[in-house]
This record gives structure tokens, C-alpha cells and sequence, in this order.
């Protein structure tokens, strides 16, 4: 008889669980959070949950997160998860705040990228292409649908999360030939979206096949480089081809160039003070390139479907 009770309470327990997780699930999607908010969050309360965490009690909750052994960063996110939780319940509290100890940036070789695109399957392979190509957010890449595609134009329209801009940018061909090859191959259960809805399984299947290629090619660094390393890479390099802050920002489609501005200094670690005479500009179209040309710029080099060019700063003059 007590062994009954005490199953029927573990199945009430676990069911109650799940009626939670659930309808937190629903709230944040309800509220427009990205993809990859929502899964931490959720998983940072099923965590909570399990550890015996009473979330009616703001006062227990501050002191499970406070014993956790986690990092600052995770804790601040645990903070963030319940106070999301209490949002939906309609409760308060008097937050901890946890303060994040910014980690350096690490910028991979781009012959390390290649080696991943390279050696991953072809769904994960052409992500990452993606995300190399156009320093998309991952939760961007993964909520791509078919219509965000011009074939004809190779241009794909980025559609913004965390309250960016929205962007339109020109990949190369072999990317295009390749999503194009995916479109005819594609069994996702939403035919309309590029990749899955489930964020999770695209993660869980990179971290696998990275983790096989660092050890097949003896390269410890590929583990190094997650989904959001491919945004640094690209905005690094395209600060040290155009030395154009404000194109970064746009491309990367921060509101804010205070957020843009790190990429300077990445630059000039990874890359050194190249260039320093020379005044850089970039042109997207004819219409840019043209003033440039008449004003004595050269082309230089090109870079992700813009051309740059450069004139040496003693020769600079206005250009309208």
C-alpha cells in the first residue's frame, strides 16, 4: 500500500513536471524569444525542478541557484529563466544578479571552418556554410525558410532575433547550388523551413561530427568553435578587409555599433596594424563603386559579395 502511494505521488510529481515545462514553453514562444533562449531556460527549470526547487518560493529558488556549482554566466541565466517563469505566473522577486566574466573571443583559421563544412554531413555542412557566409545567428540560420532564398539573385534575406536589424546579403554560388540540391532532398516536417524547427537536434548533431573530425584530424581546436564562432570569424575579417566599422554593423545587424566595435580590436590581434596608409572603402553596388573609382580608389580585393577598395591616405580626397 505504501509502495502504490508513493508511485502514484512520483507520477503525479513527473506529470505536473512536464504541465510545467510545457506551458513555459508556450509562454516564452508566445512572448518572441529565440529558439535557442527558450531551450536554455526550459532546461534551466526542468533542472531546478529535479533538484527539488519549490518555484511558488522566489526565496528557495535564490538559495538552489546560490548552492549550484555553476559559473556565473549559467547562474545569471537561472536568474533569467525564473524571473521569465514568474512572468508567466504573474509573481516577483528581488533578483540575484550574477556578474559575467566576458571570456576572449576565439577566432579559428578559416582552412579549420573549411575542415568542419568540408567534413560534416550535408544538412549540418550547409548550416555552417550559412552562418560563415553571412555571420547569421544561429537561431537566424536554423529559422530560414525557402521564400528567404533568391535563387536568381543569390541573396539571402536574414529575418532578425534579440531586437536586430534585418538583413539581405549576397552568398556565393556554390552555397546557392548546394541549398538548392537540399530543397530537392529536403524531409523536414515543415516543407516551407530550410532546416528542422528543433534547434537541439541540429546542435546535438554538429557537436557529435565535430568532435569525430577533431579527433580524425588531430585538431583539438575544432571543439573550439560553436555555432556563434562563425559570426566572430566572419565580422573579424570583415573588419580587417574593409576597416569599415559601420558596414560590420550593418551586416551583423546590430542596433548599437558599441556591440560592433570588439571586432577593431579582434582584428588587430589576429591580423596585426596591415594596411594603416591606405584609406579602405567598400561598395555593395555600381552606384557605390563608381564614386570611388572617379575619386582614385582601386579595387583591391572582395569579400562575401562586396568589392573593397583603397587609395593611400595621402591621396585621399571627399567622396560624395
Amino acid at each position: 500500500m505504501i509502495v502504490a502511494q508513493k508511485e502514484k505521488l512520483a507520477t503525479g510529481e513527473i506529470s505536473n513536471t512536464k504541465s510545467i515545462l510545457f506551458n513555459f514553453t508556450w509562454y516564452l514562444k508566445k512572448e518572441g524569444y529565440a529558439e535557442s533562449t527558450i531551450i536554455t531556460r526550459v532546461q534551466i527549470i526542468q533542472v531546478l525542478l529535479k533538484r527539488g526547487t519549490d518555484l511558488s518560493d522566489p526565496e528557495s529558488v535564490k538559495a538552489k541557484i546560490a548552492e549550484q556549482e555553476w559559473v556565473n554566466k549559467r547562474k545569471q541565466n537561472a536568474v533569467n529563466a525564473y524571473t521569465s517563469y514568474l512572468e508567466m505566473v504573474g509573481g516577483t522577486w528581488n533578483p540575484p544578479y550574477y556578474h559575467e566574466v566576458e571570456k576572449p573571443i576565439f577566432i579559428p583559421k578559416e582552412s579549420e571552418i573549411n575542415s568542419l563544412i568540408n567534413g560534416t554531413g550535408l544538412k549540418t555542412s550547409v548550416f555552417l556554410q550559412i552562418l560563415k557566409e553571412t555571420a547569421a545567428r544561429p537561431g537566424e540560420a536554423q529559422d530560414l525558410k525557402w521564400n528567404d532564398i533568391d535563387f536568381e539573385e543569390n541573396i539571402i534575406r536574414i529575418t532578425p532575433e534579440k531586437r536586430s536589424k534585418p538583413r539581405v546579403i549576397r552568398v556565393s554560388s556554390s552555397l546557392i547550388n548546394r541549398l538548392g540540391y537540399v530543397k530537392k532532398v529536403n524531409n523536414v516536417e515543415d516543407s516551407k523551413r530550410v532546416f528542422g524547427v528543433r534547434y537541439k537536434t541540429i546542435l546535438r548533431v554538429y557537436t557529435k561530427q565535430r568532435k569525430n573530425l577533431a579527433r580524425k584530424l588531430q585538431n583539438d581546436r575544432l571543439n573550439q568553435i560553436q555555432f556563434k564562432t562563425l559570426r566572430h570569424w566572419h565580422a573579424t575579417n570583415l573588419y580587417h578587409k574593409t576597416k569599415d566599422i559601420l558596414f560590420v554593423q550593418r551586416r551583423l545587424g546590430h542596433r548599437s555599433i558599441t556591440n560592433t566595435l570588439k571586432y577593431i580590436h579582434l582584428a588587430e590581434v589576429y591580423f596585426g596594424k596591415e594596411d594603416e596608409e591606405f584609406d579602405v572603402k567598400v561598395a555593395e553596388n555600381v552606384e557605390q563603386a563608381i564614386p570611388l573609382i572617379e575619386a582614385g580608389y582601386v579595387e583591391a580585393s572582395s569579400f562575401n559579395g562586396v568589392k573593397i577598395f583603397k587609395i593611400p591616405k595621402s591621396r585621399v580626397v571627399p567622396v560624395s
